[in-house]
């Protein structure tokens, strides 16, 4: 049987900075998904980094790619499952991505064999490294999260809700995930990274997407407590347009900073109102994203912002 395409949606528009899984079409690599970046977009085209792989001419570089829309797609909200089946379609962390493959045999403890149809090989994983296969079809994960379905809230306030898991449970290696500060200059402001690994019971070593070490030998790694981390946000419906006082999150010096529409302006600009620096700015409809919180394992979104 053919691999199955790589599918996406017109509708599915990822802002620059947005982290994003990435497929390949290339022998060898069909049926794999790696985590990088959108550097920029047009009508059927990502330029993208890689969060784990390297430039052949510099390895010290991220690998950046131009690809056609259909291999870029959501990253799916994390997904707990407490165990699998045996024929059951998984994707399998190994080499630096998610792999798709079929569980064939439960070892017990937590442990299975998975074989992977592409390069024929069956490879032993702890379920911590597995998640169910879903494809990401006209927008829809298929199959539905059981969860939470993209873009659907519960009621009018805009809470998406999740079962309660441990963080050790939602924040595994090589989860996406959103990472703030307290710093001053940096309040109000949530940075993608990974999480490489539970350096505690609370706190866990991750890698920032787009922040880059002092030296800028490489990209930053810092010890994060779970009060300054967060699941990345699941997508939401395609926004036409913001409207004045609609709180939102702006994409700027490589993070996300939320701030108030404050001016409605011709062309799908709008200013953004950001409280913490007392600034305004003026930005293209493309770089900004509805404003959500996670709030007691929710996600909500609120209409409008209050005592702006």
């Amino acid at each position: 049987m053919p691999p199955k395409p790589i599918t996406t949606t017109p509708s599915s528009f990822f802002p620059r900075g947005t982290p994003v899984e990435i497929g390949s079409h290339d022998a060898g690599f069909v049926g794999s998904w790696f985590a990088g970046t959108v550097l920029s977009s047009n009508r059927s085209k990502y330029s993208v980094q890689y969060e784990t792989l390297v430039s052949d001419l510099d390895p010290a570089e991220p690998l950046c790619e131009t690809l056609h829309v259909s291999q870029v797609r959501p990253v799916p909200p994390g997904e707990t499952r407490g165990c699998f089946l045996v024929g059951d379609n998984v994707d399998a962390y190994w080499n630096d991505g998610w792999w798709e493959g079929v569980v064939t045999e439960d070892l017990g403890g937590g442990r299975f064999e998975v074989f992977f149809r592409v390069s024929e090989e069956q490879i032993e994983f702890g379920k911590e490294h597995l998640r169910l296969h879903r494809d990401w079809v006209s927008g829809k994960w298929v199959p539905p999260f059981e969860q939470q379905e993209v873009g659907k809230v519960s009621n009018a306030a805009g809470i998406v809700a999740s079962e309660a898991k441990t963080t050790q449970e939602i924040f595994i290696k090589g989860t996406i995930v959103e990472v703030s500060s307290d710093e001053d200059g940096f309040r109000g402001a949530w940075f993608a990274a990974s999480i490489v690994e539970a350096v505690e019971k609370d706190k866990f070593l991750v890698q920032y997407q787009n922040l880059r070490a002092d030296d800028d030998s490489c990209f930053l790694r810092e010890e994060i407590d779970t009060l300054h981390i967060r699941p990345y946000p699941p997508e939401t419906l395609v926004v036409d347009r913001f409207n004045l006082f609609e709180e939102v999150d702006a994409s700027y010096n490589d993070g996300w900073w939320v701030g108030v529409i404050s001016k409605v302006r011709v062309g799908s600009k709008y200013l953004v109102y950001f409280r913490d620096t007392d600034e305004e700015m003026e930005f293209e409809h493309s770089d900004l994203r509805p404003h959500q919180d996670w709030i007691d394992s929710k996600w909500v979104i609120a209409s409008r912002a209050l005592n702006f």
